[in-house]
């Protein structure tokens, strides 16, 4: 699929979160990506997982195991834009897509990306934070595109995201992203319970 084709196929689905955003400071979409790439993101992240290839996550810029360790517990491995994965590119040309479509109907100015595979094993959790950085004022936007093949309320894991108007509670279901604003918008991830939480989690960057 050309960037033409992708852009035109998935307008309908960027409005509508764009609409979503504007109204409830946050967007849900669901079939963001199709079952085909969900899935084989799923494989791909499992298989890193399984070969020993995740890494801890850090808060800020200065990593501390132990302090990190309790503010935050997942893994994660970077995605690289020249990816050779069939999977990983479908999903970072509909990024560019969605970026394009921003810059060009909400004159956002983004110009660039960062995304990484993120696994929250049982009992892990993100503690309520925002996503960009004090010193660091690139991040613009958000975006988490959830990779779990079943996943029931007893497994846990939700997200929530704090906004003006309370408190709001995503499942998270594969092939679903959320969309929000990343000096903004903060969120936690509850733990989860019974079974490991998998996700790709980046954000929309202006540089």
């Amino acid at each position: 699929m050309t960037k033409t084709d992708l852009i035109d196929s998935c307008e309908e689905q960027f409005e509508e979160m764009i609409g979503q955003f504007l109204d409830n400071e946050f967007a849900v979409a669901d079939a963001f990506l199709p079952q085909e790439i969900a899935l084989g993101l799923r494989a791909n992240l499992l298989a890193f997982h399984q070969a020993g290839l995740m890494y801890p996550a850090g808060t800020g810029r200065n990593f501390d195991f132990k302090k990190n360790t309790a503010v935050r517990g997942d893994s994660i491995r970077w995605l690289e834009a020249c990816t050779k994965d069939i999977y990983e590119d479908y999903l970072l040309q509909k990024v560019v897509a969605f970026i394009n479509h921003l810059n060009h109907t909400c004159y956002t100015g983004l110009k660039d990306y960062e995304f990484h595979y993120a696994i929250y094993t049982k009992n892990s959790f993100y503690k309520r934070h925002k996503d960009q950085f004090k010193h660091d004022k690139g991040r613009q936007f958000s975006l988490v595109i959830y990779l779990n093949s079943e996943w029931d309320d007893k497994d846990g894991g939700i997200l929530s995201l704090y906004t003006g108007s309370g408190e709001a509670r995503v499942k998270p279901l594969i092939g679903r992203a959320v969309f929000f604003k990343s000096d903004r918008t903060e969120h936690e991830v509850h733990p989860a319970l019974k079974k490991s939480r998998l996700s790709i989690a980046g954000w929309l960057k202006s540089i």
